[in-house]
């Protein structure tokens, strides 16, 4: 049994747009839960079991997986015939396996010390920065239409995700630009949107 704690609007979103892509709504249990948003509004929920009140979680027959890049290497192997992960065997895994696990190492300390204006030698001596950070994307964008190579991957949904939510960040770029719109126009990508505006939805 597979369940995903859920929040709208929040780094869950793109858990529930790779659900879209692999065709999987049937077989996972979305529950909705509350959580502290950054405007100090909302809270922990004690129907939410993650230990640090977040989302997303995932949780299959009683063992948790959290963050979102473990999630998404996690599914994408349980679900392999959607063919956006490659597969243990496969030349490309171990390129994407560095894109996911740079998101978590490089991409979220940078953007979230870019939106605090925290500025300090030992961040930028280990994380450097956002001009860095988009260069790096922009170099592997311009080398294949898709981080991993030729194809749309779970590597990409999760780094588009992020200037989807933050569009303002997306560096100056023709072959980055034609990348987020390839990404953002998914059939995946909609069911997401529509899947959370009925969840947001006012009830009579």
């Amino acid at each position: 049994m597979l369940t995903l704690y859920h929040s709208p609007h929040t780094r869950a979103s793109r858990i529930l747009w790779l659900i879209a892509e692999l065709g999987i709504w049937d077989q996972i249990d979305i529950r909705q839960v509350g959580i502290r948003r950054q405007d100090g509004s909302g809270g922990q929920d004690p129907a939410n079991p993650h230990p640090e009140g977040k989302v997303p979680l995932l949780v299959h027959d009683g063992v948790e997986i959290w963050e979102s890049s473990a999630i998404m290497l996690y599914l994408t192997d349980m679900f392999p015939k959607a063919g956006i992960g490659p597969l243990p065997g496969d030349k490309l895994r171990g390129r994407y396996l560095s894109w996911l696990a740079w998101y978590g190492d490089v991409v979220e300390p940078v953007v979230v010390c870019s939106a605090a204006q925290l500025s300090h030698p030992m961040i930028t001596a280990t994380f450097r920065g956002m001009p860095e950070m988009n260069a790096r994307l922009i170099k592997a964008l311009e080398e294949n239409p898709y981080l991993v190579g030729d194809s749309f991957t779970a590597a990409d949904l999760l780094l588009a995700s992020v200037y989807g939510w933050m569009p303002k960040l997306a560096p100056d770029s023709k072959a980055f630009a034609d990348w987020l719109e390839r990404c953002m126009a998914r059939p995946g990508m909609k069911e997401m949107v529509d899947y959370e505006d009925k969840l947001l939805a006012p009830t009579s």
